[in-house]
């Protein structure tokens, strides 16, 4: 039998597996009607209460951390964590953000654990999980093509999450090339199963009524998975996808279709290749993770002022570090350091920037720039009128207007991105390029900071402006990279045409 033939037919007992428990749930659910499952969970809610915070986190840590996934899937524990805030007993936004951050961590332990341990290892132990070998060399093959896809992908796949951190770790993959990949890959699972039992939890019982029509869809979903597996394997040969183009073009109804297909092929490929190594790909993935994290940021702390705008417990904490380091010359000092977050520098700094970029033919970077800096002053005044918060008490310098977020904060993260656009993109290997980032990064933290100090903002205000401002340079800088490949496959395309003409 072949290996494909193998690897269907080990799949074909997860389906089952999985019809029979949607069967028994449909049975269960007739046999006692009296249920009252919301009820239920109701109940379950108010005995977890905050303790939830704790099971999710760990439930997410643990699941690659310590192999828990191979035994009991995490998606359990996730499910249950929406499914409580979904009763208002806790906060979806934490809940998502806490799974979030122990999956991350988990994740990171794996992969140290095979990096330290190493493929002897897997070599060892693996049988019992039936990791042989064979498997274990052709999951190395995979990674060191499809590294990038299988730490995305592969956390919503139950074994495949479980032992994916360990495999990459072993297999020699950098932590630094990991780390965005699994970034990304955990906060689009940690918010999927989180919002999944958020809104399942608030009508339960409805759900229930409807499970004997699920498993027709259940059935539907299969045939339609089983069908695109077949297909990709099958238009993964070059001749195979010959043939049925020869087939298309014989068919007049089917012509438009090719035609449509051939169209679309170079921005599918690129799209595909953004999570796969080579070329931009771990760049752009960078970019959306950090892009991820930061609009997150951005909306809980949105999601907790709005709800309560005086002070958290972080913010009392900023104030009082501050307030024991409080000295007249500190104070000086802080004045002009936050003065470096202010429109008067940050406006015509970005405009020459810009200028200095276009000179020099960088119109996407220089793009970026404007574009970036203009979503932030549109973005900062956006939430202040949401928020309304007001300022807090006895600041050391003039403020107005409401207190979140931080325009400064926001407007400091120009400096950061300045300094990794020229050592990145305009002088790559520059001599005292690290430092240089170095020095930026320390100015958008010092600008930020000294608005905590001068009690100008809150700390969480902080927070928040840095997390507007990066998302909207990692946001444009995707857009940019995404508009700049495209235009350069237009221009490849268009050579050999020219040359034929």
């Amino acid at each position: 039998m072949s290996a494909d033939g193998r690897e269907r037919r080990s799949h074909l007992p997860h389906f089952v597996i999985a019809a029979l428990a949607i069967a028994g749930f449909v049975a269960l659910n007739r046999l006692l009607p009296n249920i009252d499952l919301q009820t239920a969970l109701e109940d379950v809610s108010s005995s977890l209460g905050s303790f939830t915070y704790v099971l999710v986190g760990l439930g997410a840590f643990l699941e690659t951390g310590a192999f828990v996934g191979l035994v009991l899937p995490g998606e359990t524990v996730v499910i249950l964590g929406g499914a409580v805030a979904g009763q208002g007993d806790t906060s979806i936004v934490l809940t998502i953000g806490i799974v979030w951050f122990g999956a991350v961590l988990g994740d990171s332990v794996s992969f140290l654990l095979g990096r330290r341990l190493g493929r002897d290892f897997l070599m060892r132990y693996g049988p019992r999980v039936r990791i042989t070998p064979e498997r274990f060399a052709q999951v190395e093959a995979y990674f060191a093509r499809h590294g990038g896809k299988t730490i995305v992908v592969g956390r919503f796949i139950g074994l495949v999450r479980a032992l994916a951190p360990f495999i990459a770790g072993s297999s020699g993959m950098s932590y630094g090339y990991y780390l965005p990949f699994s970034v990304l890959g955990t906060g689009l699972w940690a918010a999927t199963f989180s919002l999944i039992g958020y809104f399942a939890s608030q009508s339960l019982d409805k759900a229930a009524e409807a499970a004997g029509r699920g498993t027709l869809f259940f059935g539907i979903a299969v045939g339609v998975i089983v069908g695109v597996v077949v297909a990709v394997r099958f238009l993964r040969q070059p001749e195979n996808r010959r043939r049925l183009a020869a087939g298309m073009e014989r068919r007049a109804a089917l012509r438009p279709l090719l035609a449509l297909g051939r169209r679309v092929a170079p921005e599918a490929r690129f799209l595909w290749g953004r999570v796969t190594p080579g070329q931009l790909g771990l760049e752009f993935t960078t970019l959306l993770a950090v892009l991820a994290v930061a609009v997150y940021v951005v909306i809980a702390y949105t999601g907790v002022i709005s709800g309560d705008p005086s002070a958290t417990t972080g913010d009392r904490t900023a104030f009082d570090i501050a307030g024991h380091l409080r000295t007249p010359w500190v104070t000086d000092v802080a004045k002009i350091v936050t003065a470096l977050g202010s429109a008067a520098v940050n406006l015509p700094l970005a405009a020459l920037a810009a200028v200095l970029l276009a000179a020099r033919r960088r119109w996407a970077e220089a793009a970026v720039v404007v574009a970036a800096v203009a979503i932030i002053y549109i973005g900062v005044p956006e939430l202040k009128d949401v928020t309304d918060r007001p300022r807090p008490s006895h600041p050391l310098t003039g403020v107005e207007g409401s207190s979140f977020p931080s325009g400064h904060a926001a407007h400091a993260v120009i400096f950061g991105w300045l300094a990794l656009t020229l050592m990145v993109r305009l002088r790559p290997g520059i001599s005292g390029g690290s430092a240089l980032l170095v020095v930026g990064i320390a100015l958008v933290g010092l600008v930020g900071l000294s608005r905590v100090y001068l009690r100008a903002h809150y700390m969480s205000d902080v927070t928040t402006g840095w997390a507007l401002g990066v998302a909207a340079f990692a946001a444009c800088g995707a857009v940019a990279m995404i508009v700049t490949h495209l235009r350069q496959n237009a221009s490849r395309d268009a050579a050999p045409a020219r040359a034929r003409d």
